[in-house]
């Protein structure tokens, strides 16, 4: 015991200085010799990819069922489309994800190489780090968004057992955006939930499992008892329009476009996570599992919302506002269960995809002094008390800006890892080449495609204004009609962002990076002719440093 306490007193004393914080040095398959590296960002070793096509829907059964999969739905009703807009958003929404998902998540399943790697070919050596860094923030935005909405549901837990807890006085100015109470259960959600994130996701697999029927059990019952609470469905499928003309139609699309934002994220960063697949064939089924999962969810919350219109006199689009609404002994139990619900699913979706991605990416830039762990802990502390998410979600038509907000960045980055690897390289990466600071993919001086820049702006320019007037919608007069691109945000960034790309590397094309066949390991081209497969060669073990010139 004295000796475990010395080398912890030792630690703590070492983490004084910088030096005290630098991390052993670790070596990589491919990266420059004396780099200092981060194995948690190398190729995949063969060992590692066990992921199967069914492997891809635990995960995203996992990563949908969150309590926000429930809110956007519902919320398009509430700010005055009917549920066959709701439904035709939904559907299209995240059909129109799904394209990025396949065709970047083939990137990942071929290759078994994280995003911040194969950003690398199309952005360059220095200018991915943009890219990397940009992801990095939606993932802390969104870990933000879901660790406050766990809040709401420990707030339920709690008082279904001590009624009283609501009563807590407030001593937190209005300003502020949170009441004392509401900051009580922020801390208790985040310190349960602190402990569970910096366990190895591979160590939860019965976590992820039990999360999956709590939420699909718990939701049934929701929609049960408010069916039975109204009667029936309530009024939802005579619901006249809140908006009518060319308002409405802008409306409906400016609705698609937040379901497609709220999955810009995973559209981009999918490498990550396919990156672990045996075969690629299970990229394909996010085709059908995305949708599917997002349809059931989404239409239990606009069932529900609607039901809330006929018990409590108005639209309620959140499950957990639902819940508050239940009193007395059976009232209590219901919202308990709603609130564990939520919780667990909450937790299990920033594991899945928030907390690990956002980690990664900053060990990725800073692997001297940062792996994955304390990356989880940097994530964590800046997610949820920094950013203050708790003025992000007070109302369905902030919820609908912030999902738009983070797309607008996010969909060029997406369209220019799809069009590097399908359209100007035709799926001929040089792997080595990737991890090598002064590899083919430096493309000058700077570390930076002159070609990635220009179409990232095209892309994301013209949604500046819009973007704008969401969040202050005083200057919107000030703006003419600049606000409707921004109402098809992610169908202009993806898709001008993929032409542009293609077409200035199509007349200005980087001869460095054409190779005439696929390049997985530093023995796997000799004279232009594939050698070796990708599959079955053994990225694990340490290779000798060859030069990047064109073979």
């Amino acid at each position: 015991m004295l000796r475990r306490i010395s080398a912890i007193k030792a630690d703590l004393k070492s983490k004084t200085t910088k030096e005290g914080w630098v991390l052993p040095r670790q070596t990589s398959s491919f990266a420059d010799p004396g780099a200092w590296t981060n194995i948690d960002i190398d190729v995949t070793p063969l060992e590692r990819r066990t992921w199967s096509a069914w492997t891809m829907f635990g995960y995203w059964f996992s990563d949908a069922l969150n309590a926000q999969s429930w809110m956007a739905p519902a919320s398009i009703i509430a700010i005055g489309l009917t549920w066959r807009e709701a439904i035709v958003c939904i559907i299209f929404g995240s059909l129109v994800c799904t394209v990025p998902l396949v065709l970047n998540g083939m990137v990942g399943a071929r290759l078994h190489i994280p995003f911040p790697v194969a950003m690398r070919a199309s952005f360059g050596w220095y200018f991915s780090r943009f890219a990397i860094v940009t992801r990095a923030i939606t993932a802390l935005f969104w870990h933000a968004i879901q660790t406050y909405t766990g809040s709401t549901a420990m707030t339920q837990i709690i008082r279904a057992i001590w009624p009283s807890y609501l009563d807590i006085p407030n001593h937190i100015p209005d300003s502020v955006g949170i009441t004392t109470q509401g900051m009580v259960s922020h801390l208790i959600f985040w310190t349960v939930q602190f402990p569970i994130l910096l366990i190895p996701p591979h160590k939860l697999k019965w976590f992820f499992v039990a999360k999956c029927v709590l939420v699909i059990v718990t939701s049934v019952a929701v929609v049960i008892t408010m069916t039975s609470k109204a009667g029936g469905t309530g009024d939802i499928w005579n619901l006249p329009y809140g908006v009518d003309g060319s308002a409405r139609s802008w409306l409906i699309l400016s609705s698609l476009s937040s379901i497609t934002g709220g999955w810009a994220t995973m559209a981009t960063n999918i490498p990550d996570f396919t990156r672990y697949l045996k075969s690629d064939k299970g990229v394909y089924w996010q085709v059908l599992f995305l949708p599917g999962i997002q349809l059931m969810l989404g239409l239990f919350g606009i069932i529900c919302c609607s039901a809330a219109k006929v018990v409590y006199g108005r639209y309620i689009w959140d499950p957990l506002e639902i819940a508050a609404q239940w009193d007395g002994p059976a009232g209590r139990c219901g919202a308990f269960f709603v609130g564990l619900c939520w919780v667990v699913a909450q937790i299990g979706t920033n594991l899945s995809a928030n907390v690990i991605s956002c980690a990664n990416d900053i060990s990725c830039l800073f692997p001297k002094y940062i792996n994955i762990r304390r990356g989880v802990i940097l994530a964590t502390i800046t997610a949820a008390w920094i950013m203050q998410p708790w003025k992000i979600i007070h109302s369905a038509q902030s919820l609908l800006a912030f999902m738009a907000g983070l797309g607008i960045f996010l969909a060029p980055i997406a369209a220019l890892l799809s069009a590097d690897y399908w359209v100007v390289n035709r799926q001929r990466y040089d792997v080595p080449g990737l991890y090598r600071a002064h590899g083919r993919y430096r493309y000058n001086k700077y570390g930076t495609n002159w070609r990635a820049v220009i179409a990232f702006l095209v892309s994301v320019c013209p949604n500046l204004p819009g973007m704008a007037a969401s969040v202050n919608p005083a200057i919107g007069p000030t703006i003419g009609n600049a606000d409707k691109v921004y109402f098809m945000f992610y169908f202009w960034g993806y898709t001008s962002a993929f032409v542009v790309y293609s077409a200035l590397n199509y007349f200005w094309p980087h001869p460095e990076t054409k190779i005439p066949a696929a390049i997985y390991d530093d023995t796997d081209v000799i004279s232009g002719e594939e050698k070796a497969d990708s599959d079955t060669a053994d990225y694990s073990k340490n290779k000798m440093e060859v030069e990047t010139s064109p073979v």
